[in-house]
């Protein structure tokens, strides 16, 4: 019993560390809004990790542990990218007079996210399991899992670099927007859904929720499309 109380609290302890981290992380994202050239850079998704990385190696915790204890956190994930559909729903009628030229920029983007991600991987030498679990890089985390399973890739991996191009797309994106003179909310989201997915979509809501939701669009999109067409690609590639 008291083995598995003792397991218990370190469980719940390292719960509560991941809330306290993101909370300072968050408070201080927000307090400097005023500095532009550093905002992004502070955002809780490249904060947190670091601070809760850097204390798990200084004391010396084990990420499959530390992991377990924040499977609430997975469960939520998942629910959280079908909540997408709620702002999704309200913006429609303005996403439906776009049909034509969203779909041809869905097929562009998806397809040269996984495209030029191989390429670039191929060209530095990449193993083949690493570029199998390169190829969701694009996707929603639990899409791009799932994806990677079926296809034979490595989670670990593949979870590892869909979460540092939702990080990288979160930062950069503003200031390509800035630079190219991109104005309309529904350019911006939409393209950030495509290629940072759910990191790119939260991002997206701070600007505005018409920019969120056509980020959800993309992102959902993007997703099905990737899950449908992949798996295939792979199995007829391997053939």
């Amino acid at each position: 019993m008291t083995f598995i109380s003792t397991a218990w609290i370190i469980q719940a302890g390292l719960l509560i560390l991941t809330l306290a981290i993101f909370s300072v992380s968050f408070w201080l994202y927000q307090q400097c809004k005023a500095l532009p050239a550093i905002h992004s850079l502070l955002h809780p998704l490249v904060t947190a990790p670091l601070l809760i990385g850097g204390l798990l190696l200084v004391l010396d915790i084990d990420y499959s542990q530390y992991r377990h204890a924040n499977s609430p956190f997975f469960f939520l994930l998942g629910t959280a990218t079908v909540a997408l559909a709620i702002p999704l729903h309200q913006q429609f009628h303005h996403i439906r007079t776009l049909a034509k030229p969203l779909l041809l920029t869905l097929l562009f983007g998806a397809s040269f996210a996984v495209i030029s991600a191989l390429a670039i991987a191929w060209a530095l030498g990449a193993s083949v399991d690493t570029l199998i679990s390169l190829t969701p890089k694009s996707v929603t985390t639990p899409i791009a899992l799932g994806i990677t399973e079926k296809i034979g890739g490595q989670p670990g991996l593949t979870a590892g670099i869909v979460v540092f191009t939702g990080v990288v797309g979160a930062i950069c994106a503003p200031w390509i927007f800035s630079g190219l003179k991109i104005t309309d909310d529904r350019i911006a989201g939409f393209v950030m859904g495509i290629s940072a997915h759910g990191v790119g979509t939260a991002r997206a809501f701070e600007i505005s929720s018409r920019c969120g939701a056509f980020s959800s669009l993309g992102l959902g999109l993007t997703g099905t499309l990737t899950a449908i067409l992949l798996p295939w690609i792979v199995i007829a590639c391997s053939g």
